[in-house]
């Protein structure tokens, strides 16, 4: 399973970008995906979390009310809407795929197949 991630860029505050993860090698359907997000001198944090069936979400804290995660198993694809960003969402933010894994976890340990990430700068 290979995961690609596109969509970052250099947004102002206040502003969205919108990411998109696109799934190879497998079938999408299988796999719970959660994206996480690491900025400088900072440990991996998870971000958002989509369930592989019933579309179950989960957010951290931070973005609960501004991200939004979604997916088109037909398009093997999933996507984070952000809006409203921040500073502090500075980060490159890397999706993930789980085959299995607790429902709505943001932890990293559950997930086996990651993408390279993509670079999110939010900056006047």
């Amino acid at each position: 399973l290979q995961l690609v991630e596109s969509g970052g860029g250099l947004v102002q505050p206040g502003g969205s970008l919108r990411l998109s993860c696109e799934v190879t090698g497998g079938t999408l359907d299988d796999y719970a995906v959660a994206w996480f997000r690491q900025a400088p001198g900072k440990d991996r944090e998870g971000v958002s979390y989509i369930a592989k069936i019933d579309d179950i979400t989960k957010y951290a804290g931070a973005v609960a009310d501004r991200f939004t995660i979604s997916r088109d198993n037909a398009k093997n694809t999933v996507w984070l809407q952000m809006t409203s960003l921040k500073s502090d969402d500075t980060a490159v933010y890397y999706c993930a795929a789980a085959y299995t894994a607790p429902v709505g976890t943001l932890q990293a340990k559950w997930f086996e197949h990651w993408g390279r990430g993509t670079q999110v700068t939010v900056s006047s």
